[in-house]
């Protein structure tokens, strides 16, 4: 009689454990900037962030040999381009934008959000990722094949997993 009490309690505690876990790893607590290669879907970056980070990728033009600098902010499950800075006209660059200049840099707050980017890493370009104060070499990560940068919810799992590697 006792060893059959026992199972149900080591049964019941299996039980709860399950739907613990299956419930923390649903329940969203946040985001995760992803960045995957487009060819193998291997994750080379993975950084949570929150509501209001910023973002960036900050690269050489390839034409005029100057630095790019292209901001965005993580807003409501999206990436808002909310600054772009450049220190020459290009290929590819805004002509005809609303551009002001600040401290020798052309600046230009262009209209737009994004789910998805996609971004070709070149080792001329040498593309970095800036998320808030943390920097990453794409080209180096990824082998400069193609990466898309997106959004993940992450869950209230994730965010243990997190927080249980940095101790």
């Amino acid at each position: 009689m006792q060893i059959h009490h026992s199972r149900r309690v080591v049964l019941g505690l299996l039980v709860v454990v399950l739907l613990v876990t299956g419930v923390a790893s649903a329940v969203p607590t946040g985001q995760t900037l992803v960045v995957e290669r487009v060819d193998t879907g291997e994750v080379v970056v993975s950084q949570p962030v929150e509501q209001g980070d910023r973002v960036a990728l900050v690269y050489t033009h390839s034409v005029e040999k100057t630095r790019v600098y292209d901001g965005y902010t993580v807003r409501d499950g999206y990436l808002e381009l909310t600054r772009m800075e450049f220190e020459s006209y290009g290929w590819g660059l805004p002509t005809d934008a609303n551009v002001t200049r600040e401290d020798g840099v052309f600046v230009y707050d262009p209209p737009g959000t994004a789910e998805d980017l996609y971004v070709k890493p070149g080792r001329i370009a040498g593309h970095r990722l800036l998320v808030d104060d943390r920097e990453y070499d794409l080209v180096g990560r990824a082998d400069a094949e193609s990466v898309r940068v997106h959004l993940r919810d992450r869950s209230a799992l994730d965010a243990l997993s997190t927080y249980l590697t940095t101790l």
